[in-house]
């Protein structure tokens, strides 16, 4: 396991690797980005972000998504993997807003947590993006790095890496964190071709000095 050394000097690198790593769905208002951060379960930024111009151009309140018809809404977010079950979340979270919001996303993470469809990393991306609330949201990225640095055990549960990157991390720099570590993830320790000769992390990188001396 990594020593507070360690994650200090963990941190800093991916701060100078990613300083302007940032949410990358694109959304303009809380409504678009909580429904963006639904839709990406099990699907990529990219994808989602190929799917919502069309979709927020079309709705644009809670009331729009849950006064169409289910089969129009569902049609409207095909591409995108699980979506009738999606479609039918969008809809019941968005008549909540209505009832009992006043149509308005909550900052509160134990109302978000309530909606349908909206998990604790979902919450926590809209607490963090939307709200400015520090956060740590733990995505098959985040999870993956933290467990490979070995700030994390291997047989942690996703809820158990992000107590744990909450116990270990300053919390001012948990929602930078979050960010830069599923730039990482995403751009350069893959899942399936980790950049291990290239990463300024290998030599506390347990996961990356096994593979190097596998490629040895």
């Amino acid at each position: 396991m990594l020593t507070k050394k360690d994650i200090r000097f963990t941190l800093d690198t991916l701060e100078r690797m990613y300083p302007d790593a940032d949410c990358e769905l694109t959304h303009e208002n809380e409504l678009e980005l909580l429904i963006a951060v639904v839709l990406s379960a099990q699907a990529t930024d990219a994808l989602v972000n190929k799917v919502t111009p069309g979709l927020f151009a079309k709705y644009k309140t809670p009331e729009d998504y849950v006064n169409v018809p289910l089969e129009e809404l569902q049609n409207d977010i095909k591409r995108i993997g699980l979506y009738r079950n999606k479609a039918k979340n969008i809809r019941k979270l968005c008549a909540d807003l209505n009832e009992k919001y006043d149509g308005k996303v909550p900052e509160d993470y134990d109302a978000l947590i309530n909606l349908a469809g909206v998990g604790r990393k979902t919450a926590n991306v809209v607490i963090s993006v939307a709200f400015g609330q520090p956060a740590i949201a733990v995505d098959t990225h985040v999870e993956r790095v933290s467990k490979r640095l070995g700030i994390c055990r291997w047989k942690d549960s996703v809820l158990e890496v992000e107590k744990t990157l909450m116990r270990k991390l300053p919390e001012e720099e948990w929602s930078a964190t979050h960010h830069r570590m599923i730039f990482f993830g995403r751009y350069h320790c893959q899942a399936k071709t980790p950049n291990c000769p290239e990463c300024p992390l290998l030599d506390i990188c347990r996961e990356g000095q096994k593979r190097m001396k596998k490629r040895g």
